[in-house]
């Protein structure tokens, strides 16, 4: 069977990561999309993490080049569509998935951080979009997948400010769906649930001083299907979306999950 992503171009926005013991959501992504024949533009604003991305795609044969950018500078997202134009002549690929998790009830919460959060969380992933789209319109194809959270489909007790933001995030996913339908683009967005990563569990346990194992049977005890997902389980989604077996498939939000959000029925 043909490569899914054979000769296609993909940026990885946020294709380093935190450091942890298992794999990040933008790694996964972008090994995932390089296996899949893809050639891969990993972005990250720790440019050493996305040259670590880019060298363990090119010790398996792959073609990847990493390039530092701030998402919430505006030259930065310009210069993503810049450089991918200029290093594979063309974008068929966005993959955003940076973003921050501000926590705090609303009175504790200071203004900064709620400001941050959709400075990080939305309007950069807003400003990508930005910038790459117009190139995938001329081409008459293309596709995005914005990386959000079921936060953004759940009341934030506690993390307003983040939940606000990733529903914002599947708001503007289906707008911008519907703007680009026309043109050949098609816009999902992926919203993980308890993930094994380092920044779902080896953060938390950083920043509250548990043992990471603690923190991970924790979290999986919420799922109902009793574990975390893996990044992996978000790249599988992420490359069927970015495919053309979901070539009639835009303005999804799609859960991945192991079914969290359905607990919000009746018991």
């Amino acid at each position: 069977m043909s490569a899914r992503l054979h000769g296609k171009a993909a940026v990885v926005v946020g294709g380093g990561q935190t450091p942890g013991t298992t794999m990040g959501n933008g790694r996964a992504a972008a090994l995932t999309y390089a296996r899949e024949g893809a050639h891969v533009l990993v972005i990250d604003r720790d440019e050493k993490s996305a040259e670590e991305t880019a060298a363990l795609i090119r010790d398996s044969g792959g073609k990847a080049v990493a390039h530092r950018a701030d998402i919430t500078a505006e030259e930065d997202c310009a210069s993503i569509a810049e450089t991918t134009l200029r290093v594979f002549g063309h974008i068929d690929v966005l993959h955003n998935n940076v973003g921050i998790v501000p926590t705090g009830h609303t009175e504790d919460l200071p203004p900064t951080d709620w400001r941050r959060g959709f400075e990080v969380n939305l309007t950069g992933m807003w400003m990508t979009c930005k910038y790459v789209l117009p190139h995938m319109r001329a081409r008459g194809h293309g596709a995005v997948i914005n990386i959000s959270s079921i936060a953004g489909l759940l009341a934030g007790d506690g993390a307003i400010a983040y939940a606000t933001s990733k529903s914002a995030v599947h708001a503007m996913t289906r707008s911008l769906a519907l703007e680009y339908a026309p043109h050949g683009v098609r816009i999902n967005a992926i919203a993980p649930g308890m993930m094994d990563t380092p920044m779902g569990v080896d953060s938390v346990a950083r920043s509250t001083g548990a043992r990471r194992d603690d923190v991970a049977t924790q979290r999986a005890s919420l799922v109902p299907m009793g574990h975390q997902g893996t990044a992996q389980d978000v790249a599988d989604a992420a490359l069927f979306l970015a495919s053309d077996e979901s070539a009639f498939i835009t303005g999804v939000i799609l859960p991945v999950d192991g079914g969290f959000t359905l607990k919000t029925g009746m018991h």
